[in-house]
């Protein structure tokens, strides 16, 4: 069953018979004899097919949802039985949000690849809602997310703590104020991540604390779009330390002083509620308990 699965789900992937047996090196009649095996074991059509594309129906979208599930575990089956008698190897598919993704992983996949060069990790960056949900379908092995949540299907374990900071153009009508109150921010244009983002769930628990809520809001999905925003002078807005050191090192960005920040919250580990993990996931988990502070430099704003 796990090769058609596999099959499958190459094919759906792919929209394409002769691309997909190509990846898996078999014939395309070789292809679509598993495809119509799969589809007579669960009794139903799961392909729409022309000349033109191959696409999943209904009935294919529900079967692929829960094959890629399924190969997961199988893989992870493997890969636990494995490691009883070998050294941390393997592929590790690590999700991260933004600030963690962008600006402190990169850090960290450095440390692991010097210390266990045996794992290869892959690496995908999305908001936090997006990675729980990669976790719980099994399409990661570990996430890591900004703020502190809660999941049935999965398990949440902080493990180092983020600093946040409200941020301004250097040109910024109160950017040389030493000290500032958070109501002379009330009428600005408050650039923010998306809905399901930590960071804006960070800001919006700022707005809660300091009892202020902003009359302009300007959304967008790219920590860098507002980065590059809020120097053009088009706002403000709230960020993680890992993501300005650059620009306020460099003058570009300027921090904006106010009793009540930085803003504090935790970077979290991410995994399901399973009794067993492979030793990849292990050895990443450790490092990033134990050696943080070794394998990311230190920052202060």
């Amino acid at each position: 069953m796990d090769q058609l699965l596999l099959v499958f789900i190459t094919v759906a992937e792919k929209k394409n018979f002769s691309r997909a047996a190509e990846e898996l090196h078999m014939t395309q009649p070789a292809v679509s004899q598993y495809i119509q095996t799969l589809e007579r074991t669960i009794g139903s059509r799961l392909l729409d097919r022309t000349n033109k594309y191959v696409r999943l129906n209904k009935a294919g979208e529900i079967v692929y949802h829960h094959a890629k599930e399924m190969v997961g575990l199988y893989t992870k089956m493997q890969n636990l039985v494995d490691d009883l008698t070998n050294k941390a190897s393997g592929e590790l598919a690590i999700g991260a949000s933004y600030s963690f993704g962008e600006y402190v992983l990169p850090h960290i996949i450095a440390y692991l690849r010097e210390h266990y060069p045996l794992i290869k990790p892959a690496i995908t960056i999305g908001n936090t809602k997006e990675i729980e949900r990669l976790v719980v379908n099994r399409q990661l092995d570990v996430g890591v997310v900004e703020g502190e949540f809660q999941h049935e299907k999965l398990t949440f374990e902080p493990f180092a703590e983020d600093e946040m900071y409200v941020v301004a153009s250097i040109d910024h009508r109160l950017a040389r104020k030493k000290v500032m109150k958070f109501s002379e921010l009330e009428v600005e244009t408050w650039i923010v991540r998306e809905k399901g983002s930590g960071t804006r769930e960070a800001t919006e628990k700022m707005f809660q604390l300091f009892e202020e809520t902003p009359v302009q809001l300007m959304e967008f999905g790219s920590t860098q779009i507002i980065k590059e925003s809020v120097e053009a002078g088009l706002g403000v807005s709230l960020f993680s330390k890992w993501a300005i050191r650059k620009e306020v090192t460099a003058g570009s960005l300027s921090v904006l002083r106010m009793k009540g920040t930085p803003i504090k919250r935790k970077f979290s580990l991410v995994t399901t509620t399973d009794p067993f993990q492979p030793k990849a996931v292990e050895v990443f988990m450790s490092l990033l308990r134990k050696d943080f502070a070794e394998a990311v430099p230190e920052v202060k704003i």
